[in-house]
C-alpha cells in the first residue's frame, strides 16, 4: 500500500506569493505524485476591497507589484492597471464549492482563478469573471458554482476554512514569523503547507519558501517516500500535467538539483516543440500555458 502524506495547502487566489510558488508545487507533484494527498484550505484574505484600499493598495501599486513578482519568479503577468482593487472572498468561496463538487479539480480551478487574477483585467469579486475562468477547466460546472456562491451552506464551509487558516498561533509557521495577524487571529499566509503523517507527526512549510524547504520536511517526515527522478525533457513533463503548465513551472520541474531555473531556455525549447506540432501554446499574460498536442 502506498504511503500517503496529507498536504494541507493554505492559499488564496488573490495572493501573488501563492501564485509565484506554483512552480515549486509542480515539482513536488512530479517528485512525489499520489503519495501526497493535497487538501486545499482557503484563507479569505479580504472580505472587502476597502481593507486593501485603507492600506494604500491601489491598482497602480498592484501593477507595479506584478512587474516585481514577474522579474523575481518568472510567472506570467499582465501589467495594465485593473479597473479596481478586488476582495478575494468570492474567489475563495468558488474554490470551496469546486472542492465539494469535484475535489480532484480544485487545484486546476485555483490555477484558473490565479491566471484570471494575474494575467487579465478580471476581478475576483466579479461572478462573471469567476464563471469565465472556471469554464476553462474540464470537469467543473461553472454555472452551478456561481449560482451557489452566496448560499448559506457555502458561507458555512468557507467560514470553516477561514477558522482553520487562523489557527496558526504557536505552530512552526508562527515561530518562523511567516504568519499574519491582519484580522485579529494568527493566520497561515499563502501558500503555507502543513504535511501530516499517518502516524500523527507533522511538519510545516510556512508562507513562500523554496522547493528545498518542502523537500527537507518530507525527507525528515517520511524517508520511505518514493522520489521520482527528473524528467528527460519538456514532453515528459507535460505528459504528467494534462492541464498544462506555464514556462516557469516546466523549468522548475526540469532543473537539476541546486541549479537555477532556466526559464528562457525552457521557453525556447517549448517554442521549438510547438513549431513541430508536438505541443500547443495557449497565451496568458506575457507567457503561455503549454500542453501536449492532441
Amino acid at each position: 500500500m502506498t504511503m500517503r502524506i496529507t498536504a494541507v495547502h493554505f492559499t488564496d487566489p488573490g495572493c501573488p506569493w501563492a501564485y509565484s510558488a506554483r512552480p515549486y508545487h509542480a515539482r513536488l507533484r512530479w517528485r512525489f505524485g499520489d503519495q501526497l494527498d493535497w487538501q486545499l484550505v482557503t484563507i479569505g484574505l479580504a472580505e472587502s476591497a476597502q481593507l486593501y484600499i485603507d492600506r494604500g493598495y491601489t491598482p497602480a501599486v498592484q501593477a507595479a507589484g506584478a512587474r516585481s513578482f514577474a522579474t523575481r519568479f518568472g510567472m506570467p503577468f499582465q501589467y495594465d492597471e485593473k479597473p479596481a482593487i478586488s476582495a478575494t472572498s468570492l474567489g475563495c468561496r468558488a474554490l470551496v464549492l469546486v472542492r465539494e463538487d469535484a475535489p480532484d479539480r480544485v487545484d486546476a480551478a485555483l490555477r484558473a482563478l490565479q491566471l484570471m487574477q494575474f494575467t487579465t483585467l478580471g476581478l475576483l469579486e466579479d461572478p462573471q469573471a469567476i464563471r469565465e475562468a472556471l469554464a476553462t477547466v474540464d470537469g467543473i460546472d461553472a454555472d452551478a458554482v456561481v449560482a451557489r456562491l452566496d448560499a448559506p451552506a457555502t458561507w458555512e464551509r468557507y467560514d470553516a476554512d477561514r477558522a482553520q487558516a487562523r489557527s496558526a498561533e504557536g505552530a512552526p509557521t508562527h515561530v518562523q514569523r511567516r504568519t499574519a495577524k491582519t484580522d485579529g487571529l494568527v493566520r497561515y499566509t499563502a501558500p503555507s503547507v502543513r504535511f501530516l503523517h499517518p502516524d500523527g507527526r507533522s511538519g510545516e512549510v510556512g508562507g513562500f519558501q523554496p522547493f528545498e524547504a518542502y523537500d527537507t520536511i518530507l525527507a525528515n517526515l517520511e524517508p520511505g517516500l518514493t522520489r521520482q527522478s527528473g524528467p528527460e525533457g519538456p514532453l515528459e513533463v507535460l505528459a504528467a500535467f494534462p492541464d498544462g503548465l506555464v514556462t516557469a513551472e516546466v523549468a522548475e520541474v526540469l532543473r537539476e538539483e541546486l541549479d537555477p531555473r532556466d526559464v528562457p531556455g525552457t521557453r525556447a525549447a517549448l517554442a521549438e516543440l510547438a513549431s513541430t506540432g508536438a505541443v500547443q501554446s495557449h497565451p496568458v499574460g506575457d507567457d503561455a500555458v503549454w500542453t501536449l498536442a492532441p
